[in-house]
Formats: structure tokens, C-alpha cells, sequence
């Protein structure tokens, strides 16, 4: 019974002591971002989190505060930096292109939308629009950035990739004509992150 009660005192103990630093460390982290304030970090208390959840939530904001807006191909030391298309024949561009993708993916980047381009028009998009993209670079990136690759067009997007659904429920908010619907003719294994 003795055991017990200083097991449970020692419990009692770890799980003061956890909250005691939780609470130090949200004072840390307000103080961090009050240059950044606004009301939005006044009503963080307001969202119902546990004090752990809300020092991760702070944690995020302060990433984002303080983190650069810098070119994709800087968030990789040493600087990634790729030949240009013209310079790969095929072959080369195929290998380069599956090692650039490995290397975003590791940065937390995906590509989605990608199957109706060639291997040579997806390595020139990374090459031309993505690596050159300025995006923050954040220390602590929690999620993952996806890249659409279709660009934001939805005749590519209604073609290719949107369901029937999407497909009739696109048709029904905008009158539009769709296009037919294909079967993209370049499918891709690329990673993907759970949702």
C-alpha cells in the first residue's frame, strides 16, 4: 500500500512538473511572437487545446514569423541546382528528374498533378517555376507543400484529374462546357503523404 501511495505521489509529481514547464514554455513562446502580434495570437487561449496542443500551435506561428522567404532550391544545402533541360538527353533527364523529386519530397514538397506531363515538360516545370519559387522556408515544417502541377488550369484539371463528381458539380456552379475526360498519358508513382 505504501508503494502504491509513493508511486502515485511521484506520478502526481512528473505531471505537475510537465505542466509547470508547458506553462513557462507558452510564456516563452507569447513573448517570441508579440512583435508579431495581432489577434490572432491574443485568441489562441480561446480554441479549446490542451496547453501542449497550444505551445505546438505558437511553436508553428512563431516558425512562420521568423522564418525566410527564400527560393525552393535554397531550402537545400548546398543549394540544389539542376542542369537545364536542353543540356539532359533523355536518359539523364529521366534519372535527374526521379532524384529532384526524392529530394522535394525530403524538403516535404509533392507534386500533384503531374500525369499529363512528359518527364521532359515535369523537369522543365521544376526547373523553370518551382526550384525559382520563393516559399517560406520554414525550420520546423510540420506539413507538406503541395505543388499543382496542372498550374491552376481547370480544363487540365476537369480532363485528367477531376472525378465525376467534381466533374458535375464543376459543370452545375459554372455552366461551363467540360471537356472530355481522359486517361493522363504519363502515369507517375510520385510520394505522397497520409492524409
Amino acid at each position: 500500500m505504501m508503494f502504491a501511495g509513493l508511486y502515485l505521489s511521484g506520478y502526481m509529481s512528473n505531471s505537475v512538473c510537465i505542466e509547470v514547464e508547458e506553462l513557462v514554455r507558452n510564456a516563452e513562446l507569447r513573448t517570441e511572437l508579440e512583435p508579431f502580434a495581432d489577434e490572432a495570437v491574443s485568441r489562441v487561449r480561446l480554441i479549446h487545446r490542451t496547453l501542449r496542443h497550444e505551445n505546438e500551435f505558437l511553436a508553428g506561428m512563431l516558425d512562420w514569423e521568423v522564418s525566410p522567404v527564400e527560393p525552393i532550391a535554397r531550402w537545400f544545402v548546398p543549394e540544389l541546382s539542376i542542369p537545364a533541360p536542353g543540356r539532359l538527353d533523355d536518359d539523364q533527364l529521366v534519372q535527374t528528374l526521379e532524384t529532384v523529386i526524392a529530394k522535394l519530397f525530403e524538403k516535404k514538397l509533392i507534386l500533384d498533378f503531374t500525369d499529363h506531363l512528359s518527364d521532359r515538360e515535369l523537369y522543365t516545370l521544376i526547373y523553370r517555376d518551382i526550384l525559382p519559387s520563393r516559399e517560406k522556408n520554414l525550420r520546423h515544417r510540420n506539413g507538406f507543400v503541395h505543388w499543382d502541377c496542372s498550374c491552376g488550369d481547370d480544363e487540365i484539371w476537369l480532363r485528367f484529374y477531376a472525378s465525376d463528381d467534381e466533374r458535375e458539380q464543376y459543370q452545375e456552379c459554372t455552366g461551363e462546357f467540360l471537356p472530355p475526360k481522359e486517361v493522363p498519358p504519363h502515369y507517375r508513382d510520385l510520394p505522397q503523404c497520409a492524409f
